[in-house]
């Protein structure tokens, strides 16, 4: 069995590939046409177990549960105990973990374009006042 800390650092280092591709695909353009497809499925279907399907492609936190249950797979990471309820707990710790990643993510992405519209509206408003002046000095 691997001792605590290594268990808890892994938990920490693992969750970072997770919440990107859980981000990557909910929420990047590269996966625009294929999220609008999902999207577009998650509210037409007929059926329930269909619309859920879909849906699971267009949240981050539903998604990231099957992008962990991959990377478990992939790293047989076990949190605390050596059996199945290592894995069910390494888990939801790693889901967890992830969507604390990609809560930060997110609102520092919200803060970084917001700052980008108050950047662009003074461009647009330093541009009408530049017109406004020439507009009034009709010789320059």
């Amino acid at each position: 069995m691997m001792n605590l800390a290594n268990q808890v650092r892994d938990l920490f280092l693992l969750a970072l590939p997770i919440a990107s591709v859980a981000w990557t695909v909910t929420h990047e353009e590269v996966f625009k046409e294929p999220r609008l497809y999902c999207i577009r499925k998650s509210k037409e279907c007929k059926k329930l177990l269909q619309r859920k399907f879909f849906y699971l492609f267009t949240c981050e936190y539903c998604f990231s549960h099957y992008v962990t249950a991959f990377f478990l797979i992939i790293t047989h990471y076990h949190l605390l105990f050596d059996d199945w309820r290592g894995y069910l707990l390494g888990g939801f710790a790693l889901v967890w973990i992830a969507n604390f990643y990609m809560s930060i993510f997110g609102f520092v992405r919200v803060g970084m374009k917001k700052e980008k519209m108050e950047a662009d509206i003074k461009e647009v408003e330093l541009k009408e006042v530049k017109e406004e002046i020439q507009v009034s000095e009709p010789g320059t």
